[in-house]
């Protein structure tokens, strides 16, 4: 009421020719801007494809790194992590010329250090890089390195995606053919800071036959191709739980839903991974089931799934 009234007592002040005029010249200048419109749409189109070609961040690889594999979910809770630790032992396993790193991008809730059975902090190099830890013959970084196990990261978003960086560029890898970057839930900052400053050479979704799960996996999916990362395929986790008495089986998250996505997205399944307490068991103990127990069946399911990987992937640069 108060803003009214005030607009009321100014157009009251003025002459009855100055409101004219007034009126009169919003009305030329909208005729003006209609006449003009298409033209300045054109314009307008064309500088901000400009601003937006300058303002995009120019992907640069990883030095001495070869092949990056992003290892990615929807949803938290899937088994993410659990697959990318194992199919990265898996990676070296199944070729011992090649060597593999393995890259905690989830600086909130970082797991890999306890996988790997990994502690301490990083040395630096002569060139000021930190050096990764290593165990099981895979180089490692992860915050979880940088702060105290217990300290919880409180950063808003400029801060992880200066963390992301660091973790990328400021890390003496050596010679890598693979980079396994086990990506935090979601389709955030970070998916997007690693997808559009590194050439991912391909990305794994993980996924449980859940419908809730599959609903997120499938954002996930979606978003690499729109960032024009190769989705190499779909892991489906969790997929059967067998009963160590009796041998029945039960889908507990349900049965063949990550399938049926793949169809729905024509993408490939690259392997299923049973519901085992053995792979909680060893992760929690730091001894990943690839490295620990490499003659189960569930050990075999990563290597078979590393191989479908590789198969997939293009011909390194020399």
């Amino acid at each position: 009421m108060v803003v009214r009234a005030w607009c009321w007592a100014l157009c009251a002040r003025l002459r009855p020719g100055a409101l004219r005029r007034l009126h009169g010249l919003g009305s030329a200048t909208f005729s003006s801007r209609s006449l003009s419109s298409s033209t300045n749409d054109g314009f307008l189109k064309e500088k901000r494809a400009q601003i937006m070609s300058r303002g995009l961040p120019k992907q640069k690889p990883i030095e001495g790194v070869k092949q990056v594999l992003v290892f990615a979910s929807g949803k938290g809770g899937v088994g993410k992590s659990t697959t990318a630790v194992n199919v990265a032992l898996a990676l070296a396993a199944c070729d011992s010329t090649k060597a593999v790193g393995l890259l905690d991008a989830d600086v909130y809730g970082p797991s890999i250090p306890k996988m790997m059975n990994l502690k301490g902090n990083p040395e630096l190099s002569p060139k000021n890089l930190m050096r990764p830890l290593k165990n099981y013959g895979i180089a490692c970084m992860s915050m979880g390195f940088l702060v105290e196990e217990t300290a919880p990261v409180v950063w808003r978003g400029l801060m992880v995606m200066s963390a992301i960086e660091k973790l990328l560029r400021q890390v003496d890898w050596g010679q890598l053919d693979y980079l396994v970057i086990d990506m935090p839930p979601g389709t955030g900052d970070v998916q997007l800071s690693v997808s559009q400053n590194v050439p991912v050479t391909g990305a794994v979704i993980v996924s449980t036959p859940q419908d809730i799960a599959l609903l997120d996996a499938r954002k996930g999916a979606e978003m690499f191709r729109k960032v024009h990362v190769p989705v190499l395929g779909l892991v489906q986790n969790m997929s059967v739980f067998q009963c160590p008495k009796c041998k029945h089986e039960t889908h507990i998250f349900g049965a063949d839903g990550v399938r049926d996505l793949a169809k729905t997205l024509g993408l490939d399944v690259l392997g299923d991974i049973p519901l085992h307490v053995n792979i909680r068991e060893t992760c929690d103990a730091g001894q990943p089931i690839v490295i620990s127990q490499p003659q189960s069946d569930t050990a075999k399911a990563y290597l078979r799934i590393a191989t479908e990987i590789v198969r997939r992937l293009p011909t390194p640069p020399a």
